[in-house]
């Protein structure tokens, strides 16, 4: 029969991924304008889990906008550019 495996994950290192550089692609223009015209010190707050990523990695460049990310996993870069 084999070795028997107890609680058996199917895929326990599964982890979509998502750069720095298309962060800004998932908030939309609108939201970004929007945010932009306001002078009071609110950003948007990105929520990348609800859009199907669990990690943010750190290849690209943001714009001078603050953003605030909400993610599961960072990386060493990607936090250093947020």
């Amino acid at each position: 029969v084999g070795m028997r495996y107890f609680h058996c994950k199917k895929n326990p290192h599964h982890m979509p991924t998502v750069n720095v550089d298309k962060l800004w692609s998932i908030v939309g223009l609108e939201q970004r304008k929007e945010y932009l015209k306001k002078n009071d010190g609110t950003v948007p707050l990105l929520d990348v889990t609800a859009h199907g990523f669990f990690k943010v990695l750190g290849k690209g460049k943001l714009p001078k906008q603050p953003i605030a990310v909400k993610a599961k996993f960072f990386s060493k870069q990607a936090e250093e550019k947020i």
